[in-house]
């Protein structure tokens, strides 16, 4: 394997676990092709993640730093605002404040930074587009790591370049059709191009494709045999091309011993875990049967309402299975009297020891974990990714941005899971969480969903070896930011 130890690289996130993951995990991969890398993220980041560690994350200030070997070190810069401020309930003044208060403090670390180093491009993704002309002014090639499905780049690339009417926006009872995809209905349109709704997430993607025409790369987090008929639709249409190089999960889930995944997390000497994950819960299902728990988990972002929660844990309840349950509760008086979603009263004791609720855990971890059946999931990207390499089956339980997108693709493209299906008012019944957990546990159709999860577990891990697909794009990736290839 050929060494870059040379070549610099600096990548920029926001503070969100679900954009810090895949963009660490990529991170490490260009490491262990010899590569410094620079993350640089808000300092919400550093608050939270020093809350969760004894040690402070390396940076580039750090003057005993073995300069010869390839290392991740993190930089932070402020989003304009106070790490207190709710950023959740108060997303489009977020934004708002990103654009330009956040852009004006990175364009200057990038300058800060690029005085010592030089770098050789900048990686973004798709959800922090004002840092693209920072890259042209500091003349730095620009690189897109795109942390959602191929499909979505597609529907965006078609919505926003107006290619498609996009009729069903206006009439939920048509449907839309777009190469190398199934036919689309209302339900499974992404939300952040709904009309009226989400206008500040759509903003930040409508410049991105704005953007689009001074960005050199997009890398993919899927990998092509996942989407092969999406990559194959958009090739010779889109422009830049988007190139797979996942699945961007853990080398654990393919296989690699634990005790060498963790002495690799030594060597980079670095979490971006924005929680403190309570691995109590693996102890738990060492004690349960083969394939016997549904985890449940709707990500970092839970947009639930309170009757919605209810439901979710009264169906576990019905099933009579085992379960493990990701429930951020209330940590302050305060948030338990604002609205904050809560268990149950009395649920933790109805479940006694066939259930168990945590803040937190290692996801990756847990859908290794040979006790787990199936997953009661969100839909998120990075979880989807998990999931199908872990070969665990899904029940499918979107509820905005690209997770009704990824919940069809996992049901009808995928075939490895079934989609929870909502009452007239949106809400899911108890009812329905009991069936689907059947569906996934006992019903006639587990076993060839289980198999198939399966398959695409082999395909994904075939990609990333020599020779794959997703390795085979990224040797080019590699070989351009070197100065070695031309992609024009």
């Amino acid at each position: 394997m050929v060494l870059h130890q040379n070549i610099h690289v600096l990548m920029t996130t926001l503070a969100l676990q679900g954009h810090l993951n895949p963009m660490l995990k990529f991170a490490k991969i260009l490491v262990t092709k010899g590569i410094h890398v620079t993350i640089a993220t808000t300092e919400l980041a550093r608050h939270n993640i020093l809350k969760h560690t004894t040690t402070a994350p390396a940076t580039n200030d750090d003057a005993d730093a073995d300069a010869t070997m390839p290392s991740i070190k993190l930089e932070f810069f402020s989003d304009g605002l106070d790490v207190d401020f709710n950023r959740q309930s108060n997303y489009d003044y977020w934004v708002e404040t990103l654009e330009t208060e956040g852009r004006k403090n990175f364009s200057n670390l990038v300058t800060k930074l690029s005085e010592r180093t030089k770098f050789s491009c900048l990686i973004i993704h798709q959800f922090v587009p004002w840092f693209i002309p920072v890259a042209k002014e500091n003349n730095l090639p620009c690189v897109a790591l795109w942390i959602q499905p191929c499909a979505l780049y597609s529907i965006y690339y078609h919505f926003f370049n107006k290619l498609n009417d996009f009729a069903i926006l206006q009439n939920s009872n048509e449907t839309l059709q777009l190469p190398g995809m199934p036919l689309l209905n209302f339900d499974d349109i992404p939300t952040f191009i709904f009309p009226n709704a989400h206008l500040a997430i759509q903003k930040v993607l409508s410049d991105f494709f704005a953007f689009l025409g001074d960005v050199k790369w997009v890398l993919g987090a899927s990998f092509y045999e996942l989407e092969e008929e999406v990559v194959e639709s958009i090739r010779g249409v889109v422009r830049p091309m988007l190139y797979p190089i996942g699945p961007l999960v853990s080398p654990f889930l393919f296989g690699k011993e634990k005790e060498e995944e963790e002495e690799e997390e030594r060597d980079f000497g670095l979490s971006v875990d924005m929680w403190k994950a309570d691995d109590s819960c693996l102890q738990w299902l060492d004690g349960q049967d083969l394939g016997s728990v549904v985890y449940v988990s709707f990500g970092s972002v839970v947009v639930l309402s309170q009757d919605q929660m209810d439901n979710v844990a009264n169906g576990l309840l019905m099933s009579g299975k085992p379960f493990l349950w990701v429930f951020k509760r209330p940590s302050s008086e305060k948030e338990s009297t604002d609205g904050t979603v809560r268990l149950p009263d009395g649920f933790l004791e109805a479940a006694g020891r066939r259930g168990m609720v945590v803040n937190w855990c290692s996801q990756e971890k847990v859908l290794k974990h040979k006790a787990v059946g199936c997953f009661m999931t969100h839909c998120g990207w990075n979880s989807t990714l998990e999931t199908v390499v872990a070969r665990v089956p899904v029940i499918a339980f979107p509820e905005w941005a690209d997770q009704p997108t990824n919940a069809r693709l996992l049901t009808d493209v995928f075939k490895m899971g079934v989609r929870i299906r909502k009452g007239d008012e949106g809400i899911v019944s108890s009812k329905e969480v009991e069936r689907c957990i059947w569906e996934m546990t006992d019903g006639p159709n587990a076993t060839a969903m289980a198999k198939r999860a399966g398959e695409l577990m082999e395909a994904g891990k075939r990609a990333v070896e020599d020779g794959g697909s997703s390795h085979r794009n990224l040797d080019l990736f590699i070989a351009d930011i070197v100065g070695k290839k031309d992609t024009t």
